[in-house]
């Protein structure tokens, strides 16, 4: 059977290096993007020239209606084998103290509330033998401190999900994994307001530079495939040694 796989927030950043990643290496893709036509367009052209067939879905995955009908427009592309959570915000950068409702709101419905209704639809859908990879974060251990430990706490709720869903869903075959990027070269930190961060922090990462998101796709790509048929509530960590 050949595999598909929906990748949230998969128009940009290590979503859209994943739905390449993937395409070339047989999946069919169902792409979720809240706003950016034109970058899902050039994601879903990619994965055309790479022979396989896709379809990308404006959702947002804090509403499960929306949800349920991008799950069911990949079911368009046959039976579902895999997800890829990957949808997240983070908020301005600072202090705690001055952390606002609405940027906290926001982190936690995305972050948290939309991975659940997202693997909770997977949950009911993915066939035997497939597969769960939710991106978390190297701050869920790191905190962030000083720059949103809001988001950390998020991303730590995050491999909670990971490990308890990977044991809820083994008996039926179906493994559960994440990844944990550090600082990667996205358009995410734009939104944090410090664009260059990736920059900025190459000084205090052991390897001493950011990493790319095609580094990442690498990792998801394996978590999903059969090299990784025995690993299940695992945390890849791809941060540079943070």
């Amino acid at each position: 059977m050949e595999p598909v796989t929906i990748i949230t927030g998969g128009s940009r950043g290590i979503g859209a290096a994943t739905a390449r990643r993937l395409a070339a290496a047989g999946h069919h893709v169902a792409i979720g993007y809240r706003r950016d036509h034109d970058a899902a367009k050039a994601v879903l052209a990619d994965i055309h020239a790479a022979g396989r067939r896709g379809v990308a879905v404006p959702a947002d995955t804090t509403d499960p209606e929306q949800v349920a009908a991008l799950f069911d427009a990949a079911a368009d592309l046959g039976p579902l084998t895999s997800l890829v959570n990957n949808a997240g915000v983070t908020s301005p950068i600072g202090p705690f103290t001055e952390l606002a409702f609405d940027d906290l709101r926001r982190v936690v419905d995305v972050n948290l509330i939309g991975y659940v209704l997202c693997a909770q639809q997977a949950a009911r859908r993915i066939t035997r033998g497939g597969a769960i990879v939710n991106v978390s974060s190297a701050a869920a251990t790191l905190g962030s401190p000083g720059e949103y430990i809001h988001y950390a706490a998020v991303k730590a709720a995050t491999d909670t999900l990971t490990i308890g869903l990977a044991k809820e869903l083994a008996p039926r075959g179906i493994r559960v994994n994440a990844v944990a990027p550090g600082i990667i070269r996205t358009d995410i930190h734009a939104v944090s307001g410090v664009p260059d961060r990736p920059d900025r922090a190459a000084g205090r990462i052991p390897l001493g530079r950011a990493g790319e998101p095609d580094e990442v796709a690498g990792a998801i790509a394996f978590l999903l495939g059969p090299d990784a048929s025995y690993t299940t509530g695992a945390v890849l960590r791809i941060a540079g040694g943070l």
